[in-house]
C-alpha cells in the first residue's frame, strides 16, 4: 500500500469536483494516494437529527464519495484511492486531514474577470490551519499541456521550501520554471535616478546576480528542469500574476507565524494572486 497521500476536499460542487480530478492526476504523478475527504459540519453539540433525517444525510455523503472514486478510477484505474467522511469544522477538520497528507487540494469558485475568484473562510481558514501545501484549483481549470510551472520569491529572504516544491512540480510535469521576482526602487533611489545614469540597470544587476547565486543549488539539483528567472520592477503580486497567464500552476508562500495576532492572514501578495490567478496556486508554508 503507499503510504504516500494527496487529500482532497469534497462537498459536493463542481469546483471540488475538478479538484479532485486535478488531485489524482497529481497523486500518479507523484506514485502517491489519492484521500477523498468529505466534512459534515454539523455541529456535534446539536441534539441526534431524526433517525430518517441522519439516514438521508449518510446515504448523501456515501453516494457523493463514491461517485467521486468512480469517476476517478474511471481516468486513473491504478490510483490508490481511500474516502473518509469526517464530521467538525471543516476548516479544523481540513486542516487536520492536511496534516497527515503531502498535499491539501480544495476548490476555488470563479466570480468573473474583473473580481477573479473566490478564497472563502474555509480554504483561506484552511490554509493559515496547517504547514503542508495547499493547492486551490479553479472550475475551469484545464492544466495546460505545456504550460510553464510559475513561483514567486522574495529574494531578500530564504524559499527553500518554496522551491524544492516548485522545482518538484516543474521535474514531475516537465515543465519550465519560471521564478519571478517583484521588485521596487526605495524614496531615496527614485530621487537619485534623476541624478544618476544607469542606477536601475545596476539595481538590475544585483537583483540579477542574487537570483542566480539563490537558484544555482537547486539548478544543480533538477539539472533536467529548465529554469527561467525574472525580475521585473512593479508590485510582485501583478508581476507574478502576468507571468503565469499560461501557467500549469503557480507557487507563493506565506509566512509561519504562531502569534495569534496574526489571525489567519496569509499575506497581501499571496491573498492578491490566490483570488486572481487562473491557474491553480499552490501555498507553501514557510520560516
Amino acid at each position: 500500500m503507499t503510504t504516500t497521500r494527496i487529500t482532497v476536499g469534497l462537498d459536493g460542487s463542481g469546483e471540488s469536483a475538478t479538484a479532485a480530478r486535478w488531485a489524482a492526476r497529481e497523486a500518479e504523478l507523484r506514485g502517491a494516494a489519492l484521500n477523498l475527504v468529505h466534512v459534515d459540519e454539523r455541529p456535534a453539540q446539536l441534539p441526534p437529527l431524526p433517525v430518517a433525517s441522519t439516514e438521508i444525510t449518510r446515504r448523501r455523503d456515501e453516494a457523493l464519495l463514491r461517485d467521486a472514486t468512480q469517476d476517478l478510477r474511471g481516468l486513473h484505474p491504478d490510483l490508490e484511492i481511500t474516502t473518509q467522511t469526517l464530521r467538525g469544522v471543516p476548516s479544523e477538520t481540513l486542516s487536520g486531514a492536511a496534516d497527515t497528507s503531502a498535499m491539501l487540494v480544495l476548490g476555488s469558485r470563479g466570480l468573473g474577470t474583473i473580481a477573479g475568484y473566490l478564497v472563502g473562510s474555509v480554504a483561506a481558514a484552511t490554509i493559515a490551519g496547517t504547514q503542508k501545501p495547499v493547492v486551490l484549483v479553479r472550475a475551469a481549470d484545464t492544466d495546460p499541456a505545456d504550460g510553464p510551472v510559475v513561483v514567486g520569491v522574495d529574494i531578500s529572504q530564504r524559499c527553500d521550501q518554496l522551491l524544492v516544491f516548485a522545482f518538484d512540480e516543474a521535474s514531475l510535469r516537465s515543465r519550465t520554471l519560471r521564478v519571478v521576482y517583484g521588485w521596487s526602487t526605495t524614496p531615496v533611489y527614485n530621487q537619485a535616478r534623476t541624478l544618476t545614469p544607469g542606477i536601475q540597470e545596476q539595481i538590475r544587476h544585483g537583483i540579477a546576480t542574487v537570483m542566480d547565486e539563490m537558484l544555482s543549488p537547486w539548478r544543480d539539483k533538477y539539472p533536467s528542469v529548465e529554469v527561467n528567472p525574472t525580475h521585473r520592477m512593479g508590485r510582485p503580486a501583478i508581476q507574478v500574476l502576468d507571468a503565469a497567464s499560461d501557467a500549469a500552476l503557480v507557487v507563493v508562500g506565506r509566512r509561519i507565524r504562531e502569534a495569534a495576532a496574526f489571525g489567519t492572514h496569509i499575506g497581501a501578495i499571496t491573498h492578491a494572486v490566490l483570488h486572481h490567478s487562473a491557474a491553480p496556486v499552490a501555498v507553501i508554508a514557510h520560516d
